[in-house]
């Protein structure tokens, strides 16, 4: 499989050395530390480019990435794996880990081979020049996602710490998500608050539920929850908040505006 990308020259520009520019600015360098999970946003570059890039400037990107983004379009498997090929983008292409690949479907049973899924989503193809352009040798496995309940997405991330585990070297997992979604700057920072204590209390199931209760339009709140079930079960013990900024920030408009945040796990 050849994955061509769905939003270059739309969510991000599609000419390689004005991309490479824009992610140069994006991504300060400055000290890493080693993540087991981070949550990076996926909206176009010019409204939370910044954001995305303050995470993958603060953590170290090994050679294996499992990106988890959620299912905006409904096609395809509640848990939806790519097959075996590559990804392009217009820095080049990204090899699917094989190895890996074979692990999740190996220990997480929800997990099913799927073209469809991903062949429209944008929440998975705008992390991957981040990644390249922080490890040129990056792999990924990727999963697209729209399971329905908690003790599902529990033991998909249990099976992806399994699967982590038996492949027995570092892997970072990537949780695609935006915060909430057209309500104002004020509104979604006092909604986005809730979920980002969940976060950074180490609280997968707490996440879920008060998005859920609070209607928070946390749009990748199932991957975030299933990376954490994962982050937690690989021994990592801390979360925190590196960057939140709302689409206000860039546009002007604080009454209707899309919520960003950042987070390293580790």
């Amino acid at each position: 499989m050849v994955r061509l990308p769905a939003v270059a020259g739309k969510f991000y520009t599609d000419d390689p050395d004005r991309l490479r520019e824009e992610l140069s600015s994006m991504m300060p360098q400055g000290q890493e530390e080693r993540a087991i999970g981070i949550v990076a946003p996926h909206a176009g570059y010019v409204y939370s480019g910044h954001v995305a890039g303050k995470v993958y400037s603060a953590v170290r990107v090994p050679d294996t990435v499992l990106v988890l983004g959620p299912n905006h379009t409904g096609l395809g498997a509640p848990a939806a794996l790519a097959p075996a090929g590559e990804w392009l983008t217009p820095l080049g292409p990204v090899p699917v880990n094989s190895l890996l690949s074979k692990l999740i479907l190996k220990h997480a049973a929800s997990v099913r081979e799927d073209v469809v899924a991903h062949r429209f989503e944008h929440s998975i193809e705008v992390q991957l020049p981040f990644l390249q352009y922080r490890n040129p040798d990056v792999t990924i496995a990727a999963i697209c996602l729209s399971l329905p309940d908690f003790d599902s997405i529990s033991q998909l991330g249990e099976g992806i710490a399994s699967a982590i585990k038996e492949f027995g070297q570092e892997v970072l997992i990537v949780a695609s998500s935006d915060m909430t979604h057209y309500e104002s700057a004020r509104a979604a920072k006092a909604k986005d608050d809730l979920a980002l204590a969940q976060l950074t209390g180490m609280n997968p199931e707490g996440l879920l539920r008060v998005c859920r209760e609070k209607g928070i339009t946390m749009c990748g709140v199932i991957p975030a929850t299933a990376m954490l079930v994962a982050a937690r079960s690989l021994g990592a013990s801390c979360c925190r908040l590196v960057n939140y900024a709302t689409s206000g920030d860039v546009s002007g408009d604080q009454k209707s505006v899309v919520a960003y945040a950042a987070l390293a796990v580790s």
